[in-house]
C-alpha cells in the first residue's frame, strides 16, 4: 500500500511540473506583429530609367547622366542630366533633369511599405510648393501615373535668367519617384515654354514609374515575402529618408 501510495504521489508532482512547463512555453510563444509585405524589393538602375529618345527631347545636349550618391542603390537612386544648347550670339538654352527613387520597406514599427510611401509623397508635394523664391506656383494632380501623382510647377528668377521649373512626384505601391525638369533661356534667348516643359516632365515621370515596375517583374512582386509575412523591425531606407526634406 506504501509503494502504489509513492507512486501515486510522484506521478501526481510530475504532471504538476509538465504542466507548468508547458505553459511557460505557451505564453513565450505568443504571435509575433505582422505587417503587409512591400510590393517592390527592388529598384531601376536611376541613369536607365528613361528611354534613349525621351533624354534626346529633354535633354538634347546631355553627353550622359550623372548618378547620385547611394549606400544602398536598392533603396535610394538618382541620376541628373545637364544639357545647354549654345546659339552663339543667339543666346543659349539650358535644361536640367533629375529622377530620384526612394523605396520604402514594411516595418514592424513603423508600418507597410506603401503607408510609409504615401507618407513621403505628401512631404515631397509639399516640399516642391514651398520652394524659396518660387514665383506663380500650381501644383495639378496628374492622371493615368502610378498610384497618385502631383504636379508642382513655378518660376525661378536668378541672375543668369528665368528658371521655369517642373516637379512631378508619383508614388507607386512603396516607391517614390520625384522627378525634376526646369528650363532657362540664357544670354538673350527666350525662356522655353511652361506647358511644353510641363508635358515631357510628365510623360518622363509616367516612363521612370514604368521601369520601376519592370524592375521588379511580372506583378511588381519580384523577390518578396508572402503578403502574411511578419517581418522583424529593421533598418531601412525608410528611415533615412524621414528626415529628408
Amino acid at each position: 500500500m506504501l509503494g502504489a501510495a509513492g507512486c501515486s504521489s510522484d506521478s501526481g508532482s510530475d504532471d504538476g511540473k509538465d504542466k507548468g512547463a508547458g505553459a511557460s512555453a505557451s505564453k513565450s510563444a505568443s504571435p509575433s506583429p505582422t505587417v503587409q509585405a512591400a510590393a517592390y524589393r527592388t529598384l531601376p538602375e536611376a541613369c536607365g530609367v528613361l528611354s534613349k529618345k525621351t533624354l534626346e527631347d529633354l535633354a538634347p545636349k546631355a553627353k550622359s547622366g550623372k548618378e547620385g550618391g547611394s549606400d544602398d542603390v536598392s533603396t535610394r537612386a538618382s541620376c541628373s542630366w545637364n544639357s545647354l544648347d549654345n546659339k552663339g550670339v543667339k543666346g543659349s538654352q539650358f535644361r536640367w533633369l533629375n529622377v530620384s527613387l526612394l523605396r520604402f520597406d514594411s516595418d514592424t514599427t513603423r508600418g507597410a511599405g506603401d503607408k510609409l510611401a504615401k507618407e513621403y509623397y505628401d512631404k515631397q508635394v509639399r516640399a516642391a510648393q514651398a520652394t524659396e523664391g518660387a514665383q506663380g506656383t500650381k501644383a495639378e494632380p496628374v492622371a493615368g501615373t502610378g498610384d497618385e501623382a502631383t504636379a508642382v510647377r513655378y518660376d525661378l528668377k536668378k541672375k543668369e535668367g528665368t528658371f521655369k521649373q517642373q516637379t512631378v512626384v508619383v508614388r507607386v505601391e512603396n516607391v517614390v519617384v520625384t522627378l525634376d525638369y526646369n528650363g532657362a533661356g540664357l544670354a538673350g534667348d527666350k525662356a522655353p515654354a511652361a506647358d511644353d516643359l510641363m508635358k515631357d516632365a510628365q510623360k518622363a515621370a509616367k516612363e521612370a514609374v514604368t521601369s520601376v515596375t519592370k524592375a521588379n517583374g511580372p506583378g511588381g512582386d519580384a523577390g518578396s515575402p508572402s503578403n502574411s509575412a511578419s517581418l522583424a523591425p529593421s533598418a531601412s531606407a525608410s528611415e533615412a529618408a524621414a528626415g529628408k526634406g
